[in-house]
């Protein structure tokens, strides 16, 4: 590889990393205009893993947006990533794919520091992106949840 190369691929691979936490950022601050921004006009996104729906953006945000109205302090810590690049047939190192695993705390409280435990949850989402004119884009996204435990609302430290 050139030096050129390595570059692009080292650019590729943080814009990559952003897109992922771009992601995760609009979902916990329910900021659901960033999230459908984040998607190619035909991305999709499956939550079927999770309990839950699958659809275009826009109808995944909805649901998102109802299902976490309950939720109002939540966080997706996204962990262990791993970004492939040029991974559908006959690329052109135009796509890629990020797969991460998570860990999901919700509070049913508010954001005054009195927020108290409600759900804990993770999993892990594949994420299917493409390179278009405006950046990385997703195209798909799929969420399994594979562990969830609610924890009642009992302090912080207690969460068997």
């Amino acid at each position: 590889m050139t030096q050129r190369v390595e570059l692009a691929t080292v650019r590729d691979r943080l814009d990559l990393d952003g897109l992922v936490t771009d992601y995760a950022v609009a979902v916990d601050d329910g900021d659901w205009a960033a999230y459908r921004r984040l998607f190619t006009p035909d991305g999709r996104a499956d939550y079927r893993g999770a309990g839950g729906v699958e659809g275009d953006a826009g109808t995944v945000a909805d649901w998102l947006a109802d299902r976490f109205s309950g939720f109002p302090v939540r966080q997706h810590l996204f962990v262990n990533r791993r970004v492939r690049l040029g991974t559908w047939e006959r690329d052109t190192g135009d796509t890629a794919e990020v797969r991460t695993d998570y860990v999901s705390p919700a509070c049913r409280g508010g954001g005054d520091g009195a927020a108290v435990l409600d759900l804990l949850s993770g999993g892990r989402c594949a994420f299917t992106a493409v390179r278009t004119p405006d950046g990385w884009r997703l195209s798909r996204v799929v969420v399994r949840e594979t562990w969830r435990r609610p924890t009642g609302g009992r302090p912080d430290g207690v969460i068997d």
